[in-house]
This record gives structure tokens, sequence and C-alpha cells, in this order.
């Protein structure tokens, strides 16, 4: 079930507020528990709030703290953004939405604004946002100003930009549109929107669309006279009392603002009069103008009328305070209940509110993105707190690892190595290193390492290993590490960094072995794409596979990708797709590929298949039409190294995707090699998998 929606637009003064207060009201009538989440707000003042979490949160009475209710404001985004910092932002915004998404059964997210500087970049960030929240959306968009043509044109390419990165898109509004134009905004709309996308249009509302007597008063800094209490007066429209009074009566409309020097007591008086009477409209307030306040005598006239609506001055002259005024943009806030529920009612009357419901209801997310993918990695390892331990410390890239580990408080570190050179590195380094939370072995010193070569001679004596090997071999990182994780002092091992491949598996195929069912280890890479990731298997290990072994491997990989949250979906890759490739190569994959049908028939899999065919959805609907994984492929099965090893590294370097792993597969207990070449973010991600794989055992 779908946890979540997203409101965006993609101009300012949508509207969208009516749209988030109105399905607000409906989940709050649905489900038990409801969040609200900005990503990013306006910037306010240290100390203040953002006037629309203030309202939605008091409204609703919400039980969400002010800060958990947003990620970030607009002029730190912009900075991250200038310092090529949006991933750290996307990070921020990820984690303090899956807080919100644990505590409750729904969440309300809400997009941008589009107000002040950074708007060109905002349509984007919704997109990515949505995108990497694995949330639907619902698109707004404003009608006021705009030819038919001009609207339809304008929400179409708002939800093409959230198509074309696969963010759902659940329903489109076309809001502030002339009541008249209903019924043609609507229809014109389904004609250019799929069927699938919920279409309703919302009329303008002159109550929500002009400021109230407290904004006015705001926006002006003005000094309020009389009628403090009837602050939420609705403005219907403003005029200016320049004229003489019975001329300027004729002018009066319903709930007028009205606009005069503070020395024209013949209009202050006459209005109020007018006010009373039920031959003329009500008014909303009295703005004095000019720094000019009236008489004593008529200060006290007004005071002792009642009731009194509000009367207000400015300093400024009368045709600078009516133009400002009409660049007002009207907001709702949570003491203005009129608006709100006028909001609400809107909402409720033209929005087709039981297919929305069943749109939010139904929608699954499909994919994952890497960020996301990311986040729950880290999450996963902290929840089970697993045991790992790193034999390479003369390594910085090590250390440097373990520091941010440390940091990160997701996983108990061992790090073999001298420790005071390690100490000297950390020094010369600069880096934060609480040394009270890390072991740091050398073997020989060990307390365990008498047992840990007596153990290995036990185990190995039968292919001639002595004792005096086995402490040779003891004195070996790789050794004594993989020892460890035998012995259960460690949960898993990550090493590579400074040793082959060859070097960092042989101890664990030695004593640890592979798992009962396994025949032969294999290894994943969980390649992190621009929208998606995908498993690469086997890209590290295995030279040249057999029919039998590509089908293990395939299956191996499969359960990985679904203990790590991926939906399987494999592509036994050759070059050539369906049954027309003749060879040994592509009969060797036809015959894996049908060997796990038999051994997993819950699997979906396809091959032989060419790589384009099993990722791009055009090319796989033309190749395979029929085929389940064709276009959508997430499990990529290379069918030999050579192959899959190149194939990674390309799609690393040419797209700039994160390659985390290799992740090992068939071991009775994690071990994962470390690429010589690796970074420091590689050693965090593959340490991380390493914890997670741990957890499953």
């Amino acid at each position: 079930m779908n946890k979540a929606i997203y409101i965006a637009t993609s101009e300012q003064n949508s509207g969208k507020s009516i749209i988030t207060l109105g399905l607000m009201s409906m989940l709050i009538g649905k489900t038990a528990k409801v969040g609200y989440f900005r990503p990013i707000v306006e910037d306010f003042e240290e100390g203040g709030f953002d006037n629309h979490i203030e309202t939605v949160i008091g409204h609703f009475g919400l039980d969400i703290q002010f800060e958990d209710a947003y990620a970030i404001t607009k002029s730190k985004l912009i900075k991250k953004k200038n310092k090529g910092k949006i991933g750290e932002v996307l990070d921020l915004i990820i984690e303090k939405y899956k807080k919100l998404e644990e505590r409750f059964d729904f969440v309300l997210v809400e997009g941008t604004s589009f107000t002040g500087e950074g708007t060109v970049i905002e349509l984007d960030m919704n997109v990515l946002i949505a995108k990497n929240l694995g949330i639907p959306t619902i698109i707004v968009g404003s009608g006021v100003g705009k030819t038919l043509e001009e609207l339809i044109d304008s929400l179409y390419l708002a939800y093409d930009s959230f198509k074309v990165k696969e963010v759902e898109v659940l329903a489109v509004i076309a809001n502030k549109v002339q009541r008249e134009n209903i019924e043609l905004v609507t229809t014109g709309l389904k004609k250019s929107l799929p069927e699938s996308v919920l279409v309703n249009s919302i009329p303008l509302i002159s109550n929500l669309n002009n400021p109230t007597i407290q904004e006015i008063v705001n926006k002006l800094e003005a000094k309020v006279l009389f009628g403090s209490a009837y602050l939420n007066n609705q403005t219907g429209n403003f005029s200016v009392g320049a004229m003489q009074l019975c001329n300027y009566l004729l002018h009066l409309k319903e709930n007028s603002l009205v606009i005069t020097p503070g020395d024209r007591a013949d209009i202050i008086l006459g209005a109020l009069q007018a006010n009373e009477s039920v031959n003329y409209p009500t008014i909303s307030g009295i703005l004095l103008t000019g720094n000019i306040l009236p008489e004593v005598s008529i200060l006290k006239l007004i005071e002792g009328l009642s009731p009194v609506v509000p009367i207000f001055a400015v300093e400024e002259g009368t045709y600078y305070i009516t133009n400002k005024i009409g660049s007002i943009k009207s907001k709702i806030y949570a003491d203005n209940k009129q608006k709100i529920e006028t909001s609400i009612l809107t909402f409720e009357k033209y929005v087709d509110l039981d297919n929305l419901a069943e749109k939010l209801i139904t929608f699954e997310a499909e994919g994952m993105t890497p960020k996301m993918f990311q986040y729950n990695l880290v999450k996963r390892a902290r929840k089970h707190r697993k045991h790992i331990v790193l034999p390479e410390g003369n390594d910085e890239r090590i250390i440097i690892a373990a520091s941010r580990l440390l940091a990160m408080d997701v996983v108990d570190i061992t790090i073999i190595g001298n420790k005071k050179q390690i100490e000297s590195k950390v020094s010369e380094l600069g880096l934060e290193f609480d040394f009270s939370k890390v072991d740091i072995i050398n073997p020989i010193e060990s307390k365990y390492y008498d047992d840990y070569v007596n153990t290995y001679f036990e185990l190995r004596k039968a292919k001639n290993v002595t004792v005096g090997m086995a402490k040779d071999l003891m004195d070996d990182v790789s050794y004594f590490g993989t020892m460890m994780v035998y012995k259960g002092h460690a949960d898993g091992m990550v090493s590579g960094a400074a040793h082959t491949t060859q070097h960092t598996i042989l101890p664990a195929l030695q004593f640890i072995k592979t798992k009962p069912n396994s025949s032969v280890v294999s290894s994943i890479f969980f390649m992190c794409l621009e929208d998606r990731v995908s498993v690469f298997g086997d890209c590290a290990i295995n030279p040249n596979p057999t029919a039998e072994q590509l089908a293990e491997i395939a299956i191996s990989s499969a359960d990985s990708s679904l203990a790590f949250g991926i939906e399987p979906k494999i592509a036994m890759l050759s070059y050539s797709s369906g049954s027309s490739g003749k060879g040994d190569e592509v009969d060797k994959v036809r015959t894996a590929t049908e060997i796990v049908r038999k051994k997993r028939p819950d699997l979906k899999i396809e091959g032989p298949i060419q790589y384009d065919a099993a990722v791009d959805m055009d090319v796989g609907k033309s190749k395979m039409p029929n085929s389940e994984v064709a276009g959508q492929a997430s499990v990529l099965i290379f069918p030999d190294l050579n192959t899959g090893n190149n194939t990674y590294k390309a799609v690393q370097r040419e797209t700039g995707a994160l390659a985390i792993g290799p992740m090992l597969q068939g071991l009775n207990k994690p071990v994962n090699d470390l690429s010589r070449g690796c970074t420091v973010d590689d050693i965090i991600n593959t340490v991380v998998i390493t914890a997670i794989q741990a957890q499953g055992l």
C-alpha cells in the first residue's frame, strides 16, 4: 500500500494550499495517523516558523514538531546546489521523510512554492525529490492569466517532467479557473493526458484569492487603531475615498476596503454608517494613509461605536499604498478558520474524492532510486548492529572509512594493524576518531592467536598443514580476519584494498566454506544508476561458468536482490535475444535459463536476451513483446567474467553510476572483496552490505 502523496506545481500562486488542506481533511477521515512534510521551505526568521506548516499542523492538530516537518530552507538549498552538494540535500530529505513514514500511516508531502530566489531549479527539484522518495504526485496549476491552450500546455509539460523520470502522476488539478470554463478545461485536459490520470478543475474563489485585513496590516506594517478583533475580515476589493461622500458611497461593494487619507472624517464616518445600514454593502476595514490621524473628537466618536470594523493607519501616501495592496498575494494562516474551511469545502466539491482515495490506496511504487537504496542500507545495518573486521589497517583509506563509519554509528569495527601506526596516521590526516569504540588488533599479540593457530591446524591438517605453517598463516591479516569471522568474534570481513581477490577469498574457501545448497561462490555489484538500482552478476569471481553454475549464480543473485529490497527480474545476457541465436555460448545461456525455471518457477527470468532489450522498454517490447522481464530487468547475469567485468566498469565510468560491491554469494559467513582501486565510499558501502548479509545468517 502507498504511504504518501507529493503535491507539486510548476509555478507560483497556483493555490496548492487548497489541495493540501482538502487532501489532509480527506486523509484524516480515512486514515488513523496522517503526517505532513515539506522538503523545502521559504526562509524564515530565526526563532520563527513557516506559516503554511504552522497552519496545517495547528488546524489539524498533527502530532509533529515544526522542525520535523521540513528538511531545508531554500537559501540553504541554493548554497548546497552551488557547491555541487545536491546529494547531501537528498540524503537529508530522505532521512527526515523516512522518520515520519515510520510514525504515520500516511504522509502528505508538499512541494515548493516557486517564490523568491531559486525558482528556476524548483520543478527539477520537485521531480527529483518525488522520485527519490518513491511516491506518486498530484500536479496543480493555475488558470489565472492563461488561455485554455496555455493552461493545458503548462499542465501537460509539468506532467511530462515527472513521467520522463518515471514518477507516477495520479492526478492533475487545474485551479483558479473561471467558473464558466470549468467543463471546458476539464475536457481539454482529459484529451491531453492518459486515461489513468484523474483530472479535476477548481474555480477561482475570490474569498481565497483576496487578502484578509490581517495580511494587509502585516504587509504594510500598519498601526491598528480600532477593531483588532476583526482583523480576519476578508476583503472583496478596495476603493479610494477621494471624492465627495455622496459620490463615494455609490462605489462601495461587498467587503470593500476603504482607503482614504486620515483627515477625511466625512469618508471615515460615512463608511462606518454605510456598514451599519441595510441599504449599503458591508465593508471589511478602513485604511488611513499619509501619516494623518483623525482629530481627537472624531477618534472619540469612533471609539463609542460598537462593533467597529478594523481601522488602521500607515505613513505612506494613498497612491503608493493602493499599488502595494494590489500586489499582496493572499495566504492561508492558522487563525483564519474561514479560509481554511472554505478551502476544504471547495476541494470536496470539485475533486472526485472517491477515485482519488482509491488511487492513493492502490498505488504501488516500482523500482528503487540509488539514494533510497543507500538510505535503506544504512537504516537496516543500524537496526541490527553487526561487528565487521577490516584486516588492512595499514591502508589510509581503511582508516578514513573507519572514522566515517564510527561517526555514522552503523557497525562495530575491529581493525587489524599496528595501533601506534594507526594513531599516527589518524593524527596526520586530522581525523575525528574515537579509539574507545574500535578494537585494533596485532595478530601475534592477540589473546586468540594460539587458539586460531590450533583451529586452523585441526581444520587443515588433512591437507598436510603443520603447526608451523598454521602460525605463519595466522600472521597474515587476511587469514587472521577470516578466522575471527569463522570463530564468531566478528560477523563479517571486508578486505581487498591492498590485497588481491585470491588473497581475500582463499582463506574463506578453505575453512568458512560454501553454504550447503551452494556449489559456487559468486559475486554481484549493486549498480546505482541515475534513476534505478540494478544487480550485476557475476563480475568478479568466475571466469567461465558452466550452464549449471550460471543458473546457480542467477538464483543467488535473485535472492540477494530480494534481500536488499529490489524485486528480481532476471535477464540472462547473451549476444542474441530469444530463440534466433545459435552457438555454444548462447546455448549455454539458454540451458542455464531453463535450469533456473525448473528449480525456481517463482522467479521472473528471460534468456538469452541482449543488454539493450533487457533494460530499454522500447527495445524490449519490439524484440520480446510478451516478456515479463524485457525492458525492465533488475538482475542482469553475464555469461562470463570477461563480459561482466568490462560491462560493469564501462557502465560505471561512462554514466557516473555508483557500483557497490562486489558482494560475495554462497559462503557460510560474509566475506567481501574490495578492488585495489577502491575509494573510501566503496569501503563504507561494502562494510554496510556485509553487515546486512550477516543479519540474514
